[in-house]
């Protein structure tokens, strides 16, 4: 699917017009508009806009049909773990070692 075609159908998804998606994502209507008029790709950081406005990373966005099967759960620890600092991630590393080598 290509990028113009994922945009509308996660706005679609939403029930959102093109107006309500440039509100959420804090661009213009013209910036979208003229996306859409020129069948062109936008840029990473119009990109980026628009998935803070979806509520999705740009890797989600890009993520394939048959590897979004990733369960909520997997999805919502990704999330977690991305916003720890470096030193709390070593700690859940230790956490998770600890709790395997108990398990066994």
């Amino acid at each position: 699917m290509e990028i113009l075609e994922k945009i509308d159908a996660l706005r679609k998804e939403r029930g959102w017009s093109i107006n309500n998606l440039a509100m959420e994502a804090a661009l213009t209507q013209s910036t979208l508009n003229n996306l859409y008029t020129r069948h062109t790709e936008p840029k990473i950081s119009t990109l980026k806009a628009i998935c803070g406005a979806f509520g999705i990373t740009l890797s989600e966005f890009f993520q394939e049909q048959d590897e979004s099967a990733e369960s909520d759960i997997d999805v919502t620890l990704n999330r977690a773990i991305s916003k720890l600092s470096v030193q709390q991630k070593k700690a859940l590393i230790t956490l998770l070692g600890s709790s395997r080598r108990l398990c066994n």
